[in-house]
């Protein structure tokens, strides 16, 4: 039986092992090298066939391949707490548009695959209207979810915020804490949030779209726009007006979705220093949120 064809898919398997050695360190070296006996045993436990690694993804291990006729994505991750994470926000957001999961593991996911899986980044620029349309859509049907036990607080994720960090210059800084904070005290109903929903996460599946990889976070639903606005990385800022495209894209969402405009201006710039804080925390390039916070700071009035 063919598991893994590691021909087809050798430099997707190069990418994907240099994440996690960026990632995980020594971890995840160790981890690596017991890859091969650990794609094995899950193979044979869901009689999986013709496995091929991807390339798109940041610190999991992905393959695609079939589970007899079935198209399907196994998941894998050093730390099964990450991978138990997820399963709970796919549990939770079941029947909400979201990827199903067909099987779980203390060290994988099986989970269903979107066909032929285009992401909406894949259309833009081009349907840059659309996109946000099909995106409201997908919000609208995560927002059918109630907050549940067991997942953190949108106020928990903010408070990396009251950290010093010196790369952030620090007048963005305050700014964002002084928002944060304004945000958390006038805070309207929340929900059980995706936490990443952006245009690699919306994925069409014959003549609809399903969401992958959420996160889980309750929160405001405002803030579930965030990740979106400031999609897709790095193409956005390339673009020859970008601030105005985001400005065009603030307003439809507010539109479509009823909210507050302002509001969602206060929670995209507090979530792009959250951002940038992550980034550096993994160690990764921080140039796009600095530029990001320079465009979006002059349009956030004085609270």
């Amino acid at each position: 039986m063919d598991i893994l064809n590691v021909d087809n898919g050798g430099a997707s398997l190069h990418s994907q092992s240099e994440n996690m050695l960026h990632k995980y360190g020594e971890d995840g070296r160790r981890w690596l090298n017991r890859l091969p006996a650990l794609i094995e045993r899950i193979s044979k436990m869901w009689d999986l066939r013709g496995l091929n690694p991807i390339a798109n993804c940041s610190f999991n291990y992905i393959l695609t391949g079939f589970r007899g006729t079935e198209p399907i994505v196994l998941k894998l991750n050093p730390r099964p707490c990450n991978l138990q994470k997820e399963a709970e926000a796919l549990m939770a957001f079941e029947n909400c548009g979201v990827v199903t999961l067909l099987e779980k593991d203390e060290q994988a996911l099986l989970l269903e695959r979107a066909i032929p899986g285009d992401s909406l980044k894949m259309d833009w620029p081009a349907q840059e209207l659309e996109s946000v349309k099909i995106a409201c859509e997908c919000i609208k049907q995560l927002q059918k979810v109630s907050p549940a036990e067991g997942f953190p607080y949108v106020s928990q994720w903010f408070s990396a915020l009251d950290e010093d960090w010196l790369a952030i210059p620090k007048h963005y800084l305050c700014m964002a804490r002084e928002l944060k904070n304004y945000l958390m005290q006038t805070a309207g109903p929340i929900k059980l949030l995706h936490g990443d929903l952006h245009h690699d996460n919306i994925l069409r599946h014959g003549k609809r779209w399903l969401i992958i990889d959420p996160k889980g976070v309750v929160g405001e639903e405002i803030y579930e726009l965030c990740a979106f606005i400031r999609n897709p990385m790095p193409n956005l800022l390339q673009c020859q007006d970008a601030a105005k495209l985001l400005q065009n894209r603030i307003h439809m969402f507010a539109s479509l979705l009823h909210l507050d405009e302002v509001r969602i201006y206060q929670y995209c710039f507090v979530q792009i220093i959250l951002s940038w804080i992550w980034n550096m925390q993994d160690g990764l390039n921080c140039d796009y949120f600095a530029s990001l916070a320079n465009m979006f700071a002059p349009l956030i009035p004085d609270l």
